[in-house]
């Protein structure tokens, strides 16, 4: 499969099952993997990547949804409530950070570039929240991007003993396919690219 074919088998997922094509260890390789070869500006590498199996899994959807029980109306949390349950019962979740810690060291360094560290840190974060997801694709493991950052920020770093510096970005639930992705629409791609030659 080409990766044109992959960028557009590439979709948000959201009824997830437990059961995957690959084990826990070949899901592991293919994000160290992706995770060692994305790029970042001046090779800073200041991703950082936690992946959370079994109980772990279910622990993180259980903090989400006591946060969100403190701010969601009572009367509108079963919905809410629902849409968490199908991102625990998928495989595992990907949480994604950016180390704070080495932006403001390439800040100091490079002090002429400091306004852009923070700008670049997430182009960087993009690309590879993109080619995991786009890696997962290609072995048929559904996805979607989610942020419940930074409602759940502190009591992930504490939950799982993260430094302080790791800011969190985004929580990507994965797992089998329960249904396909719906159907997409697009704005008129005049609208979006123009060509000059």
């Amino acid at each position: 499969m080409s990766l044109l074919n992959l960028i557009q088998k590439r979709r948000s997922i959201y009824n997830l099952k437990k059961g995957v094509p690959l084990t826990q260890t070949e899901i592991t390789e293919l994000v160290t993997q992706t995770l060692k070869y994305c790029p970042s500006a001046f090779n800073s590498q200041s991703a950082r990547v936690v992946l959370l199996y079994n109980e772990q899994n279910q622990k993180l959807w259980d903090i989400v949804k006591q946060k969100l029980q403190t701010i969601v109306p009572k009367e509108n949390f079963a919905k809410t409530a629902e849409k968490i349950n199908s991102f625990a019962a998928g495989f595992a979740t990907i949480l994604y950070f950016e180390d704070e810690e080495t932006i403001s060291g390439l800040q100091q360094k490079y002090p002429l570039y400091q306004e852009n560290f923070p700008i670049w840190s997430l182009q960087s974060a993009g690309m590879l929240q993109f080619a995991v997801w786009t890696a997962l694709a290609e072995k048929n493991i559904g996805a979607s991007l989610q942020h419940y950052n930074p409602l759940i920020d502190d009591e992930v770093r504490q939950s799982w003993n993260l430094p302080q510096s790791w800011k969190l970005l985004a929580q990507m639930p994965i797992g089998g396919i329960g249904a396909p992705a719906e159907s997409k629409t697009f704005l008129p791609i005049e609208e979006r690219i123009k060509v000059f030659s």
